[in-house]
C-alpha cells in the first residue's frame, strides 16, 4: 500500500467518509482538496427511481 503524503494526511482529515454531505458542501470540499497541476474532474450517480418500463 502507498505512504500517504502530509498534504494528503491533512485532507483525509478534513473529510469524513461516514458523513453524507450536502452538494454544496461536497463541492467546496472537492474543490479544496484538488492538489492536481490540471483541471480535476469528478463524476457523480444520481439514483432518480424512475420507473423505466412506463
Amino acid at each position: 500500500m502507498a505512504k500517504l503524503t502530509k498534504k494528503q494526511k491533512a485532507q483525509q482529515g478534513k473529510i469524513d467518509s461516514t458523513k453524507l454531505y450536502a452538494l454544496a458542501d461536497a463541492l467546496t470540499l472537492v474543490k479544496e482538496s484538488a492538489t492536481a497541476k490540471f483541471d480535476e474532474s469528478i463524476d457523480v450517480a444520481v439514483q432518480l427511481g424512475v420507473d423505466a418500463k412506463k
